[in-house]
């Protein structure tokens, strides 16, 4: 899989791309990421990407032709290309797996007052990580980057991501480690028993109970 970010701040992504599971997915060579300054696309002395709103109002707004110019450069018949949007559809593990799928991803990172609109012509289309306001897309580009590099076959193990919250509409079960009991609170019996099908049947009970307890919207 291969992932190009447009940014106007590549310097954000330095530590993403150095540490854990994304580092070592790098250097297996399993995934591909290039950050690219869509500054270096301006065909202004400046290099300016953005510039006052017609009709008036306030903040700058990124111009269309240095992010098209961006996307045209980097697009292949292959290519999904998804803008960072508040206004996008909400993001979540089942669109994480459906991306997994794709070849290669362009994300394009806003900042400042938001697109011009004519940029929603040149993209498939637009993810939100939530009902908030961010300073620039790069934070959600690396929350789906992360969520979906995980994801790919060779990065980590199928088992670590089969049973986790969301992947079947339910949060996932409780885990324990040693000690055995700390402060009066006990591992559950069951977790030591070593009999492994009473094991399954318990943390899909606790799953079902957590589920209902914090988010039972999932299961409707």
């Amino acid at each position: 899989m291969r992932i190009d970010i447009l940014t106007l701040f590549p310097n954000m992504f330095i530590g993403f791309l150095q540490e854990s599971i994304i580092k070592r997915a790098l250097e297996k060579k399993i995934i591909e990421i290039n950050i690219v300054n869509f500054r270096d696309f301006s065909k202004l002395n400046n290099s300016q990407v953005d510039d006052t709103p017609y009709g008036g109002g306030s903040g700058m707004v990124l111009m269309v032709e240095p992010l098209v110019e961006a996307i045209e450069s980097l697009k292949t018949k292959e290519s999904k290309v998804i803008l960072m949007c508040p206004q996008g559809k909400t993001y979540t593990e089942k669109k994480a797996y459906q991306l997994r799928e794709e070849t290669h991803l362009i994300l394009v990172c806003g900042h400042y007052e938001g697109f011009d609109e004519r940029i929603r012509e040149f993209v498939d289309e637009e993810i939100s990580i939530g009902d908030y306001i961010l300073t620039g897309g790069e934070i959600p580009a690396m929350a789906i980057v992360d969520s979906v590099v995980r994801l790919v076959d060779g990065v980590i193990k199928k088992e670590s991501y089969e049973e986790e919250s969301f992947t079947n509409n339910l949060l996932d079960y409780p885990t324990y480690t040693k000690p055995r009991e700390f402060g009066g609170l006990k591992v559950p019996d069951v977790l030591l028993s070593g009999n492994h099908e009473e094991i399954k049947n318990w943390r899909k009970k606790e799953q079902i109970k957590k589920t209902e307890k914090k988010r039972k919207d999932l299961m409707s």
